[in-house]
Parts: structure tokens; sequence; C-alpha cells
């Protein structure tokens, strides 16, 4: 029997390896001598340098970079089993995991470590990267991440802007003469799951600004703050993104991608599962197992466990989603090619207790499935 198991993490709780591994324990439990075979997945968020590294057997990497508001920080980024695609997480750099709540400042929080680490790319010799852009600290439009790669914002009087999105209002002109010319020649995958333009009411500053810090009167400082950029960045690059989807993506980072890379923008999962070449795993496969942390109607809305099925489903081979909770609206999986969906939990437990025991409850639930796969097999 051969099991692909495709999880993507359970965050705050177990990461999308660890899963993978305790779905393994528990299924062996009954059929030992299954052929399992694991590969965590990710949608473009926390978590994708690990599960694409682990899945294609690359190794890690680290790079010193600026963080969100200046203070360093040791990113850790990822090189694939090809040898020649980097991936690298904006949240390793300029994520809100990297400063306190009551340091939150979208006014001056800069992508420049993003940018940064980008650069280490291509000082390693490498021109292909997927990079995943969720869970930002920032929203200055990209321009710090550009800043990194050569390009220079300046003011009336030709002096650099300092770092974040607020100073953008002072700009005056676009410098591209010192953007490396590497850049040019990059393959950038970017792991984008939202259509939001850049400015206006659901733009970068007015749909995220928020969780970042803003308040009302610094969403509306941004806003125009990044509209000014963004008519600028235009002139200077001849490329008007300002309303395409995914400009206001991670604070407008989509927007600085599109206008100074080659980058494209494409749902997280799909990027993932064609990197670790998903599609010849599920090859010959009787069951794929995926899962995530919670499974509700959102889930339906093109999240990993979605992804992995639809691939699956190609093959004609059954998908069970094996979750540490299922929400309300949950069932809407099934017309999305899941065949069935489990909670870990044996029993009533709080979500405390379940965070604690993510392992040890994946391991039990994958033997319970186990055990029913085995039941169905002798009627």
């Amino acid at each position: 029997m051969r099991i692909v198991v495709a999880p993507d993490s359970y965050k705050g709780s177990i990461s999308a390896l660890g899963v993978a591994e305790a779905v393994e324990e528990g299924f062996r439990r009954v059929f030992p001598d299954a052929e399992v075979i694991k590969a965590p997945i990710a949608d473009g968020g926390e978590g994708t340098v690990e599960a694409l590294v682990s899945s294609t057997g690359g190794h890690y990497r680290q790079t010193m970079v600026s963080g969100p508001l200046g203070a360093p920080v040791e990113a850790v980024w990822g090189v694939l089993g090809d040898g020649r695609t980097a991936v690298i997480e904006m949240a390793a750099a300029s994520g809100l995991p990297l400063i306190g709540f009551d340091q939150r400042d979208p006014l001056r929080a800069s992508t420049f470590g993003t940018g940064q680490l980008l650069k280490a790319v291509l000082d390693a010799g490498l021109t292909r990267v997927i990079l995943g852009i969720g869970g930002s600290a920032t929203n200055d439009g990209g321009s710090g991440f550009a800043s990194a790669l050569g390009v220079r914002f300046l003011d009336d009087e030709g002096r650099e802007l300092p770092p974040g999105g607020a100073a953008l209002a002072r700009l005056a002109r676009v410098d591209l003469s010192g953007l490396d010319p590497k850049v040019a020649e990059m393959e950038i995958m970017v792991a984008c799951d939202v259509d939001n333009p850049l400015c206006g009411p659901r733009g970068a500053s007015a749909v995220f600004g928020p969780q970042k810090g803003a308040t009302p009167e610094m969403v509306e400082t941004l806003d125009k703050a990044l509209g000014h950029y963004g008519r600028l960045a235009a002139e200077a690059t001849g490329r008007d993104i300002v309303d395409t989807a995914g400009a206001g993506a991670a604070g407008g980072l989509g927007a600085g991608l599109m206008f100074f890379t080659p980058a494209k923008l494409r749902p997280g999962i799909d990027i993932v599962l064609e990197a670790i070449d998903f599609d010849k795993m599920v090859e010959g496969a009787a069951l794929v197992i995926t899962g995530e942390g919670r499974t509700d109607f959102q889930t339906a809305f093109g999240k990993a466990p979605v992804g992995v099925a639809r691939i699956a489903k190609k093959r004609s081979v059954p998908v069970v989603c094996l979750s540490g909770g299922l929400g309300e609206g949950y069932k809407s999986i099934y017309a999305q090619g899941i065949d069935a969906a489990l909670a870990t939990p044996d029993g009533p437990m709080s979500l405390e207790e379940c965070l604690k025991a993510g392992a040890p409850l994946v391991a039990e639930a994958g033997e319970r499935l186990a055990r029913l796969i085995k039941i169905g097999q002798a009627i």
C-alpha cells in the first residue's frame, strides 16, 4: 500500500514535517509495511522553506539581514534538492513575529531585509527563487526591498528617503541606475494568495495595515503615500501595476516586485506542489492524506488541502483531510475533491491542550484512520 502524506502545518502547534511524521507513525501501527511518502507542504506563508527543503532533500542557509525596524536578524532560507532553486520567506526577514506587539510601526517598517535575502540568493549564483510573502510587518510598497537591490528613492533635494511607507509621501524621483542587472535575469515565483490592489479601500494600507498596528489616521497617511509612490514608480519603470491583482499583498511588496523585478505572482500552493513534483508523487498511490490546523468554509477557497486534492483527483486517488479541528462549513471541501475529513482530538479538550499535544494527537488520529481503512478492506 502506497500512502502519500501531504499536510500543511498546524499553526502554533506542529510543523508540516512534524504532522507528516506523526501520521506515518500512527499509520504504521496498523500497516507496518506500508510505503509512506512524506510530502510536507505550505501555501507560501510561514513554513514554506521547511516544507520545500524537506520534501525535496534540499539544504538550509542563513543570512544576517536587517529586520523590519532595522535590528539585525539571522534569516534562514533554503536551496531545493535540484540545487538551482532557492526558497525564501518574507516573514524571516520582514515579518510581524520579529517585533513585539507594542513595537509595531507600519509607518517605518521596511522590507529591506527581504531584498537582502534575494541579494544573498544572487550572490550564491542562483537565479531561480520561490518567494513566500505572507506574514509581513511592513507597508512600504516594497521600496525597502528594491533599495537593497540598488534602487534609490530620492526626495526633491536628491536625498535618499528613510525606510518605511510614510516617507514615500516625500518621494520625488525613483533612480533605477543602481539596480543590480542580474535581477532582470531571475525567475522569481511569488507565492501570493490575495488579489488586493496597492491603494484604495481594498488596498494594502486599508485591509492589512490595522493588523500591523496602523490607526485609521495612519491608514490614510500610508494609502496616500503608496499612491504617490505608485505613480512615480510607474513613470520610472513603464509598468503601471497599481491596480493589478496582488499589488497590495504584503504591504505592497507585491507592487514592488512587479515594478522592479520579473516576478510572477501565483497561488502559493500551486507553486509549492509544482516545486516538489507532487503529481509524480501521487502516481500509483492508494491514498493521499492531507490536513491543516483548522478546516472550515475558508479551506474550499483554494487553501493547501484543496490544492493537494485537485492533483490527486486527476489520478483518481482518494483524499482524506486530517486536521486539528473542523469548523463551520468544512463539508464544502467535499465538492473540492476531498473524500473525508477527520479531526485529531479523540475527545473534548481545550485549544491549549490540543496545541500542546499536537504530535501525539496526530499519531493517534493516523492510527484510527488506518484502522477504518483496514475494516473497509475486510468488508
